[in-house]
Parts: C-alpha cells; structure tokens; sequence
C-alpha cells in the first residue's frame, strides 16, 4: 500500500558506459576542478584498473594532482587524515574515489575534512552535522554491489576507540558516479557474486520494507530483474562487458532504491554478524536474505510475490498461482544462492562460513536487535525470533 507521504532524493549525476571514463574530465572541469586527487586501495592499482583512467587525461587540461592508494580493507580516521594531508600538498581541488565501499568511505570522509579544514572528524559524525556542499567529487566503483556511490553515508573506523563512526549527509552524496565495465572486468568470481548478493539484498530489502514508496520500488524492481538476468552470464564469462555493465547498474539503482526507503532485518542480522565474526558484507547479506523473507511473509507476502517477475521472468510468473508467488520467489532466491555456490563456493549458510559458532548467536542476536535498520522491517522481531532465524540459517 502506498503511504500519503514519502520523499525521494537523488542528487547523483550517473555516467555510464563502454567509455564513461573518458567523460571525467570534462565532467571535472564543468565543476570548475582542475586537479583530482585518486583516492584507491593498493588491489585496485596493482590490477592496472586506474591505467584507463590515467589515459582518459592525457589530452586535456585537467591532470591528476597525487594518487593515494594505501586504504585498507576497513577504513580508518588516521587514513583519512592522511589523504586529506596529501591532498592539501599537492593543491588538488576535487576527489576520484576508485575502488569499493572502503575506499568510497575514506574518500567521503577525506571530503568532509579538506571542505571544512583542520583534521578532527569527530565533530561531522552522526546524521546531518555539515553546514554546506563540499569539494567536487566523483566515484568510480570497482565492485557492483554497496550502491555507495549514490547514497549519502559513510562508515570509518576509530581504530584507537574500536568503534565505527557513522557520518550522514546530503553533502556526502557524490556529484557523480561512473559505471565503466572495465573497472570490474577483473573481479574474481566468488566477489562478483558476493557483490551482486549485496546489490540483490539492497533491492530485495528496498522493496519488501516499511519505507518502500512507488519511485523506489521502480530502481529496486530494475535492480533485482538486472542481477537476475546477468550475474550467471558474467559468472560463465567473466569478460562480458556488457553483463558488467548490467551489474553495475544494477548495484547503483538498488543503492538508490535502498537510500529512499531503506532497509530491514537482513541487514541488522548482517551487520551484527559482521561486527561479531569479521565477515564481507555482501556475503552477510546472501546467508541472511531468504531466511528473512521467509520470516516476513505472513506480514508481507503480497511484496514478496511481486518479486518473482523480475526474480523468475513472466512465463514463471503466469504459470504460478498468486497464493503461491511468495514461496516460489524465496525459492528462487534459494536457487540462484545453491548455483552460485556450485560456481564459486560462497557460503549460504553460517556454518558453511566455518567463522562462526553458535555459542555467538546471543550476541549475534543482541546486536541485530539494536541495528537501526530493524525499524523499517515489516515484521516486528524479538530476541528469541532473531535466534530462531540464526538457527534456520545455521
């Protein structure tokens, strides 16, 4: 049912393509930015991904002021304070984040410091506390599956306090994203389908919780219909530009949906789990995502069974009889996981992680239940039927 009321916001200027990242520098110079600094990780840089887009300047008046590639997996503040010390020497006047989600938080966060000045970011943390636009800054993801290019948070590390601060802003939205298939061309498979569980979860979550309004169930639709017709093209030939390309967008369109209506109980389970067992959270999201959408099917099972067109195709979808909707789209979710297991070996079920125990389901459970995405799920959950989803995934 459509709420009376909902906002959707996009500010993302989206470049997309087989030769998007030849746009960047016009699209940098349009900003009035003469000299990017490269903010990557030191994977990005040995795959020879930023080789294209150092070629894209070479003919025009907009040149790369410093390339920082020394973000780690998990980013932290002293990171970001020191590509925002390199960024102040070499006179660069706008960001290029190229890598994952860490590398898009650092970039966010370095933002937040060389706009406002000086180096403490405590003070930013938290929802909304930056009083105006930052420096010009684009992102070039080189997995498809955070949809951080297009939303307005970041997560950094306090790595002295063991704490992850959350940063929250409009400002933080990039100016633009550029979708290239060659900057995922050489993500292995069990990533690629990491990635794309990720994407999948964010569209899946977008649609079927509380927030959902009918612009976000557009993007999020679109996203599950692109993951489900291309993950398995790309996963048997890993060099098809064109299903990359797909992936892509279909990464950033379920970021787009999920930063206008949210997430829900996949999400605090993962989050939780992340935190306790050091899990990647693309594959959090695949353990959890059916065992979820069976628990909210008797509150939301009409949602769940629009997903079996864009999951299952419209043959499938006529052929099934609407009561039965519901069951054969998580049983297609199911399917899509066993196969993508077969293919690469990525867990589907906690113990297959050979990381987790169950003696840490209590504070599995704990945390999930004080995640702040457990607001927007349909279904209310209690301690003990969060352990009872934690078992059903075990």
């Amino acid at each position: 049912m459509a709420k009376p009321y909902y906002e959707f916001f996009c500010p993302v200027k989206v470049i997309a393509g087989h030769a998007a990242l030849e746009h960047i520098p016009f699209e940098l110079s349009t900003l009035g930015a003469k000299r990017p600094l490269i903010i990557t990780d030191k994977g990005v840089r040995s795959n020879n991904l930023l080789a294209p887009i150092e070629a894209a300047f070479e003919n025009t008046d907009v040149e790369i002021g410093f390339i920082f590639d020394d973000v780690p997996p998990d980013s932290s503040l002293e990171t970001v304070r020191k590509a925002a010390e390199l960024y102040r020497q070499h006179n660069c006047d706008a960001i290029l984040a190229v890598g994952g989600g860490s590398v898009i938080d650092t970039s966010k966060a370095t933002n937040i410091l060389v706009s406002e000045g000086g180096d403490d970011l405590l003070k930013y943390s938290g929802a909304h506390n930056l009083p105006k636009p930052l420096k010009p800054f684009f992102v070039i993801p080189t997995t498809s599956g955070t949809g951080s290019e297009v939303t307005m948070v970041a997560v950094v590390s306090d790595t002295e306090k063991n704490l992850k601060m959350p940063f929250a802003s409009y400002y933080l939205m990039p100016h633009a994203a550029i979708l290239d298939p060659r900057m995922t061309q050489t993500l292995p498979p069990h990533l690629t389908a990491m990635t794309a569980m990720d994407a999948m979860t964010h569209a899946v979550e977008a649609y079927t919780c509380m927030a959902a309004n009918p612009i976000s169930d557009a993007y999020a639709t679109a996203a599950v219909k692109k993951v489900s017709e291309n993950l398995f093209k790309v996963l048997d030939n890993p060099t098809d530009a064109q299903g990359r390309l797909e992936l892509a967008q279909a990464s950033t369109m379920a970021g787009i949906a999920f930063s206008n209506s949210m997430v829900g109980l996949v999400h605090s389970l993962g989050h939780a789990l992340g935190a306790v067992a050091h899990l990647p959270h693309g594959l959090c999201m695949n353990l959890f995502l059916p065992y979820v959408l069976e628990y909210n099917k008797a509150v939301n099972g009409d949602k769940i069974a629009d997903l079996l067109l864009p999951l299952a195709g419209a043959d499938l979808f006529a052929q099934t009889p609407a009561h039965l909707r519901a069951d054969k789209a998580i049983a297609s979710i199911a399917a899509m996981r066993d196969r993508i297991y077969a293919l690469t070996k990525l867990p589907r079920t906690l113990s297959e992680t050979g990381k987790v125990t169950e003696a840490q389901f209590d504070e599995i459970a704990e945390k999930a239940l004080n995640d702040g995405s457990i607001i927007y799920n349909p279904k209310e959950a209690t301690l003990d039927d969060l352990k009872s989803i934690l078992k059903k995934a075990w």
